[in-house]
């Protein structure tokens, strides 16, 4: 019932209003952390038990064990995804602008608003984003091929 009442009404019927930016950063956060942990819980699952077994053959406790050879492996398996989803969150960063949060989107629709100059205002943002994930995706491929030859 109470899932019900918050879906039809939302938190502002509840007494609970907050402002466009924090509550953008809220639900990035949230969205990107559940990802961001699912990859980190399958990355690690992917290293072999051996691995485990191994050690704690030579006597490694479970914490030396995951930060010495564990998550060494699992960051090799976790990074491509995880570098993505900084692309697409950079990216996704345009749609806080339907909640009025300001980014270069929505300054892009106001400037196009009074000047009716809206391909090229909007060619721009585009090309800052393509910048933006153009650099992003170049460093993520130096830094890949930097943890593939430390393997």
């Amino acid at each position: 019932m109470v899932q019900l009442f918050i879906v039809f009404f939302g938190l502002p019927s509840l007494g609970i209003v907050i402002d466009a930016f924090p509550s953008a950063v809220i639900v990035f956060s949230i969205n990107t952390g559940a990802y961001a942990s699912e990859t980190i819980r399958a990355a690690i699952e992917a290293v072999p038990e051996g691995q485990f077994e191994a050690a704690y053959c030579v006597g490694m406790n479970y914490f030396q064990t995951m930060y010495r050879i564990v998550l060494p492996q699992a960051m090799r398996t976790a990074f491509p995804p995880l570098s993505n989803s900084l692309i697409g969150l950079v990216k996704d960063t345009s749609l806080a602008a339907s909640i009025t949060v300001v980014d270069m989107f929505l300054v892009a629709q106001r400037i196009a608003a009074q000047t009716y100059e809206t391909f090229v205002l909007y060619m721009e943002v585009a090309a800052v984003y393509l910048l933006f994930c153009t650099v992003l995706t170049k460093l993520q491929s130096v830094l890949e091929k930097k943890m593939r030859l430390g393997s």
